[in-house]
């Protein structure tokens, strides 16, 4: 009977996703809030799922992309299409080979706010949990998994198989008849006392049953291991709990082997071989054991109800067999760890070389860094040499379009109040005219001005003086100076100049040949009062700005 059920769940094919499980991009109408148009899928405007970008740009679903792929030949990106077709390059195409994970979106979708949108059910969470709780909803409906045709919410999947399965059936062992659960509890026959034997098809269902409304099992539930956890709980749980499941196991075969004995007493020359599949069946799940080297099975012997075979025999068997599996598995692992330690120098002595070429190179590269520092600091001063060269052709461009070769000057001053303030204050004593020459090859003069007076004038008058420097052609001159000096203050509304004059004392050393860049002032301290200067009658200073004005007579 139990060959002709159903396949369980487990053996369907892989392509057809689990119940409640979205084989696409999941819904938008889960989401708490309306979800941006980034986090959606370009093909099935769902939600994405597994997110994938493509080289234009675009986002799929790694299971929509997966699907055009296969289904078209030279697929176009959709999006690309629709905002304009007109510029369609290779980028649009689109391969597997040519997304990459788009870890970022991924990451921001995994926060969403969700929640379940089966009727009855109120969970909610993030979009990380949400897969989970799918597998684990109570009021998912999902196919019972004997193959009745019946849906039923995962809640009810047990009552179900209890009361309603027709798949789920049970074998009496006393006349050997396949039973539903609930026909088995009206049953009558004799030895119906003893406890029934379900067959080795509706004890996994069963199983699965309960499995399936709490976490994955372990492989050892069927003989009475109780632990329910994740897929990698459940590996740590079954590489920890060898013993406890070979103490199990041992206790199973005893019991079945009990029963087996009661059976064989009651119809002599009879032996049940469904009674002895699970004996089997657990023996072969001994040889997936990984068991610590040196694990000792011990137990009390056993009456022996079958010829040829004792309790002691099978545990000495199966100790051998654990032990050539253990040892077997050792020396895989031993073997994969040699390889790795070997493939482990090589990188090493790899990286050793790459190492010294890199310091090599790092020399090459200081001795570079090192000569270019050096060139740099040459054209450093290069550039300093420049600049000062460039300043003084400035200041020279400056003092020829400011100089006058015919023994006239024009002086314009402004910003008069602040240099006048600056003169009361001590901060500027006097200022000194632009250079000018009486001829082309002649002295080299300048004026200098005392706002604020100097010597007898100080404080009363403005101070005009008359300096005679030192020029390129002094040596081709006569000296000393003998040339007659005017000074002018020019009143800007052309009224009232202010006009003095004198000749140079051939005996003063302020009209010799000058020694130094320029001989000592001559003129006259009490040129203007300071008054008259301020007086708002004449228009000595406008807008600030004052003009001195000197005429040296060349004839």
């Amino acid at each position: 009977m139990a060959e002709n059920t159903p396949r369980s769940l487990q053996d369907t094919p892989g392509s057809s996703p689990d119940e409640n499980e979205f084989p696409f991009g999941y819904p938008t109408n889960i989401c708490e809030d309306v979800p941006g148009q980034k986090y959606l899928c370009s093909n099935c405007n769902n939600i994405l799922k597994k997110a994938l970008q493509t080289l234009c740009g675009h986002r799929y679903c790694s299971a929509c992309l997966t699907w055009i792929v296969r289904n078209n030949k030279n697929a176009i990106c959709q999006k690309c299409k629709e905002e304009d077709p007109n510029t369609l390059s290779e980028e649009s195409l689109l391969a597997e080979e040519r997304a990459f994970g788009d870890a970022a979106i991924n990451k921001e979708i995994s926060e969403l706010r969700v929640h379940c949108v089966t009727l009855g059910c109120s969970w909610s969470g993030i979009m990380k949990d949400f897969e989970e709780h799918q597998s684990l909803c109570e009021y998912a409906l999902i196919p019972c998994h004997t193959g009745c045709g019946h849906v039923v919410m995962r809640r009810k999947l047990a009552d179900h198989l209890e009361n309603g399965c027709v798949n789920n059936v049970t074998v009496c062992q006393q006349c050997q008849c396949s039973l539903a659960s609930s026909e088995y509890q009206e049953h009558l026959c004799e030895g119906k006392e003893q406890k029934p034997v379900q067959t080795e098809t509706a004890s996994k269902e069963k199983s699965y049953s309960t499995s399936s409304t709490n976490k994955d099992g372990c492989r050892f539930s069927e003989i009475g291991c109780t632990f329910r956890g994740s897929k990698e709980k459940i590996k740590e749980h079954e590489k920890s709990a060898v013993g406890a499941h070979m103490l199990l196991l041992l206790q199973h075969m005893r019991q079945l082997k009990g029963t087996l004995c009661s059976a064989a007493k009651a119809a002599p020359g009879f032996t049940p071989q469904s009674e002895l599949n699970p004996v089997k069946s657990a023996g072969k799940s001994i040889s997936d054991l990984q068991i610590p080297a040196g694990l000792e099975i011990s137990g009390d012997p056993e009456v022996d109800c079958f010829p040829g075979s004792s309790v002691p025999e099978d545990e000495s068997v199966l100790h051998q067999l654990v032990r050539e599996k253990v040892i077997s598995e050792l020396e895989n692992k031993l073997h994969v760890f040699e390889n790795i330690v070997a493939v482990l120098n090589k990188e090493v002595e790899s990286s050793n070389l790459e190492i010294l070429a890199f310091r090599r190179q790092s020399e090459l590269d200081q001795n570079i860094i090192r000569g270019l520092e050096l060139k740099i600091a040459e054209l450093h001063r290069c550039l300093t040499q420049k600049d000062a060269g460039l300043s003084s052709l400035h200041k020279s461009l400056l003092f020829s379009e400011q100089a006058s070769y015919d023994g006239i000057f024009l002086w314009k001053i402004t910003d008069v109040g602040r240099k006048l303030q600056d003169s009361v204050t001590g901060r500027t004593v006097g200022l000194y005219s632009p250079a000018f020459y009486t001829a082309k090859y002649g002295y080299k003069v300048c004026l200098r001005v005392y706002l604020n007076g100097d010597g007898t004038g100080k404080g009363t008058h403005m101070s005009l003086f008359f300096v005679v420097m030192k020029g390129d052609y002094d040596a081709l001159l006569p000296w000393p100076f003998r040339h007659k000096v005017t000074f002018m203050l020019l009143d800007q509304n052309n009224r009232e100049h202010i006009i003095d004059a004198f000749r140079p004392d051939l005996t003063s050393a302020s009209f010799q040949r000058p020694v130094n860049d320029m001989n000592v002032a001559s003129g006259c301290p009490m040129f203007l009062p300071l008054s008259k200067l301020q007086s708002p009658k004449h228009a000595y200073i406008k807008e600030d700005t004052l003009f001195l004005k000197c005429i040296i007579e060349t004839n």
